[in-house]
């Protein structure tokens, strides 16, 4: 593990430009360190437990030193959530924002429409516009997408595309991200391992001023004898050190230290987007419902949707394949609202979970300007976990 951190660090001084898929990480996840959490993983503890859900990453790390915008240093990526992996089945979505000093586009027609048509990528806030267009572009060369039945050449889409902003870390305004590794992190989704931390979109993020990232997590629950599994996954860059909370312990304040090398250290503004997914059938008001649930789980780590924070969420379900037919009337599955708590609770579960993944999977990472920002110390994180006699 010393020795795959200390090559990476050894490529970034080099300025060595690298390009990371969404598997094959070997970096140690929270639950390796003996963190207690509530409620029953998938066996990947991933959003990709929700089977037909696939990640994919680009991440672009190159250059040290003074920034020079346009040329870096660069710390940034890509990331990609598909709901069916590579085909065209739109699946019922809601989404929702707890504070919106923040970006998702496309939400406007999941509102009114009720689908989700394609992936939801996540990246840097200056690179949505390209994120946009490389999506379209990837949709229709793929051939992704249903032609109205009257209009065959007629093409059109509304992607989802957010993002959380890396200009601390990242030469942010040298839009180095271009269509090309937006293409990349969607031709790369696959199921399986996610990696987590300095990875895609999470690569130049903080989270309450420890280096935070990409997390996943996934609760599995039993519903009149079936069993649906909700994962989740973020992309964490938020919070203040101080109100930093792991399993019920004041992490922030006994971790005082470690404070991000840059002006301010520690402050309120930054941005957390969490995709959820579920196999369990649900219709587009009630995953609405399930994306109001996240904020629950973000607040059990101390975040608490500050004025410079972009909170938004958006929640799918794989349930209900060809709802979107426009050939014939359809037939809907749904679970009744009385038995949805479950769910409810699984969603808070795996967001805290996942939230904490992505700050014990990142490492220290130097930026733009000798910009430092420090990985959680697992070792004084354990320590502290037995003095509040949360692990033995």
């Amino acid at each position: 593990m010393i020795f795959v951190r200390n090559c990476l660090r050894l490529m970034i001084v080099a300025g060595l430009l690298i390009s990371l898929g969404a598997h094959g990480q070997d970096a140690p996840r929270a639950r390796d360190l003996g963190i207690p959490f509530s409620g029953s993983p998938g066996p990947l503890n991933s959003i990709t437990d929700v089977a037909g859900v696939a990640v994919g990453q680009s991440t672009l790390i190159s250059g040290d030193g003074p920034l020079v915008v346009g040329s870096g240093p660069i710390r940034t990526g890509v990331t990609a959530v598909l709901p069916r992996g590579k085909t065209y089945d739109p699946v019922f979505a809601g989404w929702y924002a707890l504070n919106g000093n923040g970006e998702m586009t496309g939400t406007t027609w999941v509102e009114e429409s009720g689908f989700l048509e394609g992936p939801v990528v996540i990246t840097n806030t200056h690179s949505v516009g390209i994120a946009r267009d490389a999506t379209i572009e990837w949709q229709f060369e793929n051939k992704l997408f249903d032609p109205l039945p009257d209009e065959p050449d007629v093409f059109w889409s509304l992607p989802v595309v957010a993002e959380t902003y890396d200009g601390d870390l990242n030469d942010i305004n040298g839009f180095h991200i271009t269509k090309e590794h937006v293409i990349e992190a969607l031709e790369k989704a696959m199921p399986g391992q996610v990696m987590e931390g300095n990875v895609g979109g999470g690569t130049g993020m903080i989270c309450h001023g420890f280096k935070g990232g990409i997390g996943t997590a996934s609760r599995r629950l039993g519903i009149y004898d079936r069993e649906y599994t909700v994962g989740v996954l973020v992309q964490a860059n938020y919070g203040t050190r101080k109100s930093l909370t792991i399993a019920g312990v004041p992490v922030g304040t006994e971790i005082s230290d470690l404070m991000p090398e840059f002006r301010p250290t520690d402050r309120s503004t930054g941005s957390i987007i969490v995709v959820v997914a579920t196999d369990a059938p649900l219709l587009p008001h009630q995953l609405k419902r399930i994306a109001r649930r996240v904020p629950i789980g973000i607040s059990k780590v101390g975040g608490y949707a500050s004025n410079g924070s972009g909170d938004i969420f958006i929640a799918f379900s794989t349930a209900n394949p060809g709802a979107a037919t426009r050939e014939h009337p359809v037939e809907a599955s749904m679970l009744p609202n009385d038995v949805m708590s479950p769910i409810f609770l699984a969603t808070a579960q795996a967001t805290e979970e996942a939230i904490v993944n992505a700050l014990v999977a990142a490492e220290t990472m130097v930026g733009i300007n000798g910009n430092t920002v420090h990985e959680l110390p697992h070792d004084r994180l354990i320590d502290l976990l037995k003095k509040y006699n949360r692990v033995p």
